[in-house]
């Protein structure tokens, strides 16, 4: 028999106490840097020592874009439906009610009109974090009305893409918005107004396809993945290894896929020359 026994369990002394540590106080990069999180916000979600640019959304990049973080969302209570009546591991519906109760979301596209640096603009923006970004026919509707009101207003059309490409839930109705938002861009430019496209981290599939390379000026983040396909199916398709890095942004830009990289920090001042240099 023991000398002690402990008749009460689970006693709490200063020696034992577990102090946790709220989640999301800390950000690391892939090279190892520990960013608090309050500096990486006011840094706009860049980490100062290595510059590598933090996956943000619709939210962050509105307020970077717009003057005072004002602006007119378009087509704001949009939302998918089950055309399909789709279910893999679960019921598409489902999938999507998780999303919008995760990220306040209606769905991976939030579209806006409002003016930066005083020139108006209209301005579509995919959240990764809805679907992975994925393209629906919700997705393909909105930047298809963004680029008509665009018209409209007679301003330039910015699209910020980061996307893993076509929603599978919905098929060829997915595939569609390829096409249509393609014909819609068409449009924009028979009335000589400009196109921004801003490639983001992910920017893949049928997005990179479509819209997302098809601007009068094609403008990217440091380090974003860009490309179709994944690199073990390219590597399958042509039969030989592919270099390191080569569906970076500073690979495309090497390569004559890019006009130049922009820097998140500086992301509204060359926006805004961008429009000036239009304008003239």
């Amino acid at each position: 028999m023991g000398w002690f026994t402990r008749k009460n369990k689970n006693i709490v002394t200063p020696t034992n106490e577990k102090k946790e540590t709220p989640d999301g106080l800390w950000h690391k990069t892939p090279s190892g840097k520990i960013v608090d999180k309050d500096d990486l916000e006011a840094n706009l979600w860049v980490a100062a020592e290595d510059n590598y640019h933090f996956r943000i959304g619709s939210k962050e990049y509105f307020s970077i874009i717009f003057d005072d973080n004002k602006f007119q969302e378009l087509d704001e209570t949009m939302s998918s439906k089950d055309p399909l009546k789709f279910v893999d591991t679960k019921a598409y519906t489902d999938r999507v009610k998780a999303s919008k109760a995760k990220t306040g979301l209606k769905d991976a596209c939030r579209t806006a009109y409002g003016k930066t640096s005083g020139s108006p603009i209209v301005v579509a923006c995919m959240d990764f974090s809805f679907i992975g970004g994925s393209m629906g026919s919700v997705v393909g509707e909105k930047i298809a009305r963004a680029i008509d009101f665009a018209i409209k207003k007679k301003c330039p059309f910015m699209m910020i893409s980061k996307s893993g490409g076509a929603r599978m839930m919905e098929a060829g109705l997915s595939l569609m918005q390829m096409a249509k938002t393609s014909a819609k861009l068409t449009l924009l430019a028979k009335k000589k107004l400009p196109y921004i496209s801003y490639l983001t981290d992910p920017t893949t599939g049928g997005v990179t396809a479509s819209f997302a390379m098809l601007g009068d000026v094609n403008i990217a983040e440091p380090g974003a993945l860009i490309g179709f396909a994944g690199p073990r199916v390219i590597k399958e398709t042509i039969g030989k290894d592919l270099p390191e890095g080569f569906q970076t942004s500073e690979f495309l830009l090497e390569h004559g896929f890019l006009d130049f990289i922009v820097d998140r920090r500086e992301l509204r001042e060359r926006l805004s020359l961008l429009i000036q240099l239009f304008q003239k």
